[in-house]
């Protein structure tokens, strides 16, 4: 008897099921898998240096405390203007509702940004893709545990594709307008979705989105040329010590990465990692021309080809030779999903889909990050000294 009660033909061939270890990882895995990297993370860094320093000293982390702390006293004077201000928002929001500091802030939105990108990329993409990048990419765990607007951004970009699946058009142009001032690039989402309304002549929905993306752009800029007399001040920011010599933001695919290699010396566990990134993109490019399948998935989901396109397109013509090769990985950091979507095809071929395989790549890989973000060189000399 089956478990229907149905009989089942004693002359039917019993058909063997597949592995528990080859079947797809549930949302319950890929959170554990989350927990594992964050607690092995933490742990190591902790072990071996003051984390909360180790926070203030990774990144961009104290310039979004700056802003943010700015923000929550509303008192910008000899404020620097530095990158997009929608974490930094995200921070005084929550330091003001919940008395904490800007760090805590910076840390609790992290995780938690971290988190809901991994259960959303489990929704859209399926557990096997969700685990990798949980997991694959040293920057992504690092911007996810000692703070980066890299998770915010993420967590904003996939809740608007599942709202655009999801057919909440409204809801995905506001997160789309969030992640754009969160991260500029988010505006190609945007594009994304008026141009799928476009074309289906959604007026009404095309309308509201509209709306809604230009109202969270008027508030975004209004304190900006209230106090800073630039409307744009957060996009120059990003133009930097470049501006003075006129160097355009985007320019010749891969001119800035092969000039930032000649002339900006490097480890060569770095140029591996760098470039290691930059191959696995363009092999992932070739894929995404060259299968059916993942033509298949771009006709059906023509909001995130508009920004997954453009987005990779970026990564090889941005165009500033100190950041170009040594940033690849942080950048490519929204679209490596997609990576591994038009991978999906030929990676069984080199890579077992083996659930075991993630519960030991998962501390390794989040050991690796940590051992980055502390410095590799200083790694054996901190572990010697908390031994001692």
């Amino acid at each position: 008897m089956t478990i229907s009660g149905i009989a089942r033909p004693s002359s039917s061939p019993s058909v063997p099921s597949a592995p528990a270890w080859r079947s797809e990882p549930t949302l319950r895995e890929v959170i554990a898998l989350w927990f594992v990297t964050c607690l092995v993370f933490v742990t190591f860094v902790a072990v071996l240096r003051n984390f909360f320093q180790l926070v203030n000293d990774s990144g961009d982390s104290s310039a979004y405390m700056a802003v943010a702390s700015a923000i929550r006293h509303w008192n910008f004077q000899g404020l620097t203007v530095k990158h997009f201000w929608g974490l930094p928002y995200a921070m005084a929001a929550f330091s003001l509702l919940t008395g904490v500091s800007e760090r805590t802030a910076l840390l609790v939105i992290c995780f938690a940004s971290s988190l809901a990108s991994l259960a959303l990329a489990q929704r859209l993409w399926g557990g096997w893709i969700a685990s990798l990048f949980a997991i694959s990419n040293f920057d992504w765990l690092q911007r996810s545990f000692v703070g980066g607007s890299e998770p915010l951004f993420v967590a904003l970009i996939f809740g608007s594709f599942l709202a655009i699946r999801t057919d909440r058009w409204p809801l995905a142009a506001l997160l789309a307008a969030l992640a754009t001032v969160t991260r500029p690039l988010g505006i190609l989402l945007l594009v994304g979705i008026g141009v799928t309304l476009l074309w289906r002549r959604d007026w009404r929905r095309l309308a509201a989105a509209t709306t809604i993306g230009l109202l969270i752009g008027a508030l975004y800029v209004i304190p900006l040329m209230r106090y800073f007399h630039d409307p744009l001040a957060t996009v120059h920011s990003y133009e930097g010590a470049a501006a003075s010599a006129s160097v355009p933001l985007f320019g010749i695919p891969f001119y800035a990465i092969i000039k930032g290699t000649l002339i900006h010396p490097a480890p060569v566990t770095n140029l591996i990692l760098t470039f290691g990134w930059i191959f696995l993109v363009l092999i992932a490019v070739t894929a995404m021309l060259a299968t059916s399948q993942f033509r298949s998935y771009a006709r059906r989901h023509v909001s995130e080809i508009i920004f997954a396109g453009p987005y990779i397109l970026s990564l090889y013509c941005y165009n500033y030779s100190h950041w170009a090769r040594g940033a690849f990985p942080r950048f490519a950091i929204p679209i490596i999903p997609f990576v591994f979507l038009a991978l999906g095809p030929w990676l069984p071929r080199w890579v077992p889909r083996d659930r075991r395989l993630l519960w030991v790549l998962a501390p390794v890989m989040s050991l690796l990050a940590a051992s980055s973000a502390l410095g590799v060189a200083n790694v054996f000399g901190l572990i010697r000294r908390a031994l001692a």
